[in-house]
């Protein structure tokens, strides 16, 4: 399995909001984004891995400001860190106005997938290749997420086991 360089799984998408996608007031739904978070993380995850994947987790999504009806929302995705089965992939949202060209920070997420085999069980995944020092302190904040995120996994565990 030959590993990877962080450039040849990246992604950025670009898509204009709708009427659709918004309420009666023009703001776009945070479902909408988040959907599409969701999607392009899981394409950087396949290219990636090469093989079909499964959101296992999305760390906390904070909006800092509204997108509206008519913004671009471009999603800039690429992975942060890989385990052995599975990987975490990171993802910028801006919301652009097409006609002023103007760009708004709106939300940030990290999203955890699973590889899954052709008989839908985890397997391993490529290694990450990193080039830059500031891939290298992205995927240092990654192992700290996950190190957050296991311990707080153990946590939940322990407080819905039933007592004896």
């Amino acid at each position: 399995m030959k590993a990877k360089t962080i450039a040849e799984s990246s992604l950025v998408s670009a898509l204009q909001m709708q009427p659709y996608d918004a309420n009666p007031a023009g703001n776009v739904h945070g479902g909408v984004i988040m959907k599409q978070v969701d999607t392009t993380a899981g394409m950087v995850a396949i290219r990636h891995s090469g093989m079909n994947v499964v959101t296992a987790s999305i760390d906390r999504l904070d909006f800092f400001f509204p997108m509206y009806v008519g913004d671009l929302l471009i999603l800039s995705a690429s992975v942060n860190m890989v385990g052995r089965t599975s990987l975490e992939v990171g993802v910028r949202v801006e919301a652009e106005n097409p006609r002023t060209g103007e760009k708004r920070h709106t939300a940030s997420a990290y999203l955890t997938f699973v590889a899954l085999d052709e008989k839908g069980k985890p397997c391993r995944v490529p290694e990450l290749i990193l080039e830059t020092e500031e891939e290298k302190r992205r995927h240092q904040e990654a192992l700290e997420r996950r190190k957050w995120r296991l311990a707080e996994k153990q946590r939940e565990g322990k407080s819905h086991s039933p007592k004896a």
